[in-house]
């Protein structure tokens, strides 16, 4: 017999071999019917497969995230059966599960494809999953891996199999079809209710722009086919949403093909906006002991190899600067840490100076591939809400917390309030990734698991994910649609103070290191006006709004009126603008509703002879008469709020 621990800690006896769907099934009919997989000893399984010694177990359906990943790579097994079947010869590369779905690399060879071919597909793949295929899982040599790919004339698969080893090699057959893989999958394809392929693209094989460019086709599966109508429908909302669309729109931000792809340009009323976000938390960094720093734009590249970014990320930067002098090279700043470190050398530090916060918004480049720029989250250049404290071991954990507080302080300010903090960890079997020794890793993590712990806050834990220099605790949030983004960041970094020897003379006056905290709320300006404006659609809170108020004269025998109006208004600090154009208001309410202004002030002759406006909220309607002292009382305390 084994023991099986439960998520509960109840344990219960088994005979060895037993499966997750059998466990499943002693526990409740209906379980097992929606069991997808399995988590044994925190590695997914599917739940076909014999449990032989003690194990904690977790059954996973389609309210689990692993269970939704297995049902989405399970569906694209499923689709390379159907291409497969549809067009013979087709070669397949990967097919991984996203957060959103599922995608295949595809190589048609001559063939051409498109979107038009979608629906025959999806047919196709209702017809298979009705068939409920069981999806077998079977080892196999590395030998006859290589035979039965050189075969069938799969080279991406003989690519694959080169990094494998012998003992480590699987296939998975579903129907007709076999692919090379890891699994795990869901029992059979009847699970799989409804299909939906969302988009093709270009994507080279092994992300190598100089190798074949393959056919990536993208597609999102579902239990139930209400699933799939909600869905779609969130889609709809999210393109009314989109920051590229809106940011257009409301004429916040713009691109250049002469200027470059992925460097945004921000347009007056998008200044205003980032200008007035990068006040907030001047603001609330002053209070917090911060003190605001300015760094050059670009770096010797002496800089980058003491901080170890340019052995890491060297590469992927914007190539060096020559200089007219012999061998000297510069490069575009691709972070500002290095440059506060050398801030930080500029005098004598003791112990009593620490913390230290130096705070800056710099403006960084990097050298993103064409094909994942993506409007303003994904860009070359970008402005990060920097900040590096440099303090002693025992203040890390302390200073870290009021990091937290700090975050979100942000995030409760803008609307967010839904959010996981993910602790990002080294990856223990592939210490080579990173720089530092693993006493310092050890401190580092340990320092950034207890705060989050003692701050109450709700963590998932990521191997892998850590920076080359440290760990990190990463805020992903939610919004309005339940879209997932990773915005602020905390990292703990004991490295870089080593490489840059950077010291402080303690209390028993000896010099010794200080340990460097990096924080950014934003992430960076650019992707958190991306994420605000699809969070919010576009309406702004009322404080940051770039104009707070339009005033709509009904013609312009009230122009001067309006002046008037405005002059005070904006002399009590609520800005706004005027429309002069000779349209009737009705054409003026509707322009101010599309661009989102949030308060319309109509004017005609009965407002003037009362000094009043008469006023309309944006997405509610007309609020009816004011003057205009109780109009800026209604702005104020909105603001206020």
């Amino acid at each position: 017999m084994i023991n099986i621990t439960l998520p509960d800690g109840s344990v219960r006896q088994y005979e060895k071999g037993t499966t997750a769907y059998q466990i499943a099934l002693s526990i409740s009919e209906g379980l097992a019917r929606n069991i997808l997989a399995a988590e044994v000893n925190g590695e997914v399984w599917d739940s076909s497969r014999p449990i032989e010694s003690d194990s904690s177990l977790k059954l996973l359906t389609w309210n689990d995230t692993a269970g939704k990943a297995t049902f989405w790579h399970s569906s694209a097994h499923l689709m390379a059966e159907a291409l497969e079947a549809l067009y013979p010869g087709t070669k397949f590369g990967i097919g991984p599960a996203i957060e959103t779905g599922f995608y295949y690399d595809v190589d048609f060879g001559d063939r051409e494809f498109s979107s038009d071919d979608f629906k025959a597909i999806e047919t196709k793949m209702l017809e298979l999953a009705k068939q409920k295929e069981v999806f077998s899982r079977e080892s196999v040599s590395k030998a006859d891996a290589i035979k039965y790919f050189t075969e069938k004339g799969d080279e991406y698969k003989l690519d694959l199999l080169e990094g494998l080893d012998d003992g480590k090699i699987t296939f998975y057959t579903q129907g007709a079809f076999t692919d090379l893989c890891r699994g795990p999958h869901i029992p059979n394809t009847g699970f799989i209710k409804a299909i939906k392929l969302m988009n093709v693209a270009g994507a080279y094989w092994r992300g190598d722009e100089t190798k074949k460019q393959l056919t990536r086709i993208y597609g999102v599966t579902f239990p139930k086919a209400s699933e799939l109508t909600e869905y779609l429908l969130m889609i709809e909302e999210a393109k009314k949403r989109d920051h590229r669309k809106l940011g257009k729109e409301l004429e916040l931000f713009m691109f250049s093909e002469k200027v470059g792809a992925g460097l945004p340009m921000w347009l007056p009323k998008g200044t205003a906006l980032r200008e007035r976000l990068a006040q907030f938390l001047t603001k609330a960094q002053v209070k917090s002991g911060y003190e605001q720093v300015i760094t050059p734009h670009i770096g010797h590249k002496n800089l980058y190899v003491t901080s170890g970014h340019y052995d890491k990320y060297g590469k992927d930067s914007f190539q060096p600067i020559k200089t007219p002098q012999e061998g000297e090279e510069f490069f575009l700043k691709p972070m500002n840490c290095p440059h506060h470190c050398e801030m930080y050398k500029f005098k004598p530090r003791s112990y009593k100076d620490l913390p230290v916060r130096f705070a800056e918004f710099g403006t960084v480049y990097r050298y993103e591939q064409s094909g994942e720029l993506h409007g303003l989250t994904r860009v070359r250049g970008f402005t990060q809400d920097d900040a590096h404290l440099f303090c002693r071991p025992d203040q890390v954990k302390e200073e870290f917390k009021k990091v937290i507080d700090l975050v979100l302080y942000v995030f409760k300010s803008l609307g967010f309030d839904n959010y996981i903090a993910q602790v990002s960890l080294r990856d223990p079997e592939n210490k080579a990734k990173y720089i530092g020794s693993d006493e310092n890793w050890k401190l580092a993590e340990t320092a950034i698991i207890e705060a989050a712990e003692e701050m109450g806050l709700p963590t998932v834990v990521e191997l892998g994910e850590a920076a080359f220099y440290g760990p990190k605790l990463d805020f992903m949030v939610k919004d309005a649609l339940g879209r997932k983004w990773q915005l602020g960041t905390i990292q703990v970094d004991y490295n870089l103070p080593e490489r840059f020897e950077l010291e402080y003379t303690g209390s028993d006056n000896q010099k010794h290191r200080p340990v460097m905290i990096h924080r950014a709320p934003f992430g960076s300006l650019e992707r958190f006006v991306a994420v605000l404006i699809e969070h919010c659609a576009g309406n702004f809170p009322l404080w940051l709004s770039p104009e707070q108020y339009i005033i709509l004269p009904i013609s312009e025998k009230y122009e001067e009126y309006a002046k008037k109006v405005s002059d005070e208004l904006n002399n009590s600090d609520i800005r706004g603008l005027i429309d002069f154009r000779d349209e009737k208001i009705g054409r003026k309410i509707r322009d101010a509703e599309v661009k989102k202004l949030p308060y319309m002030l109509i004017i005609g002759e009965k407002e003037m002879e009362e000094g009043k406006v008469s006023v309309r909220k944006h997405g509610e309607g007309d609020l009816g008469e004011m003057t205009l002292a109780e109009f800026s009382a209604l702005i104020i305390k909105e603001i206020t709020v």
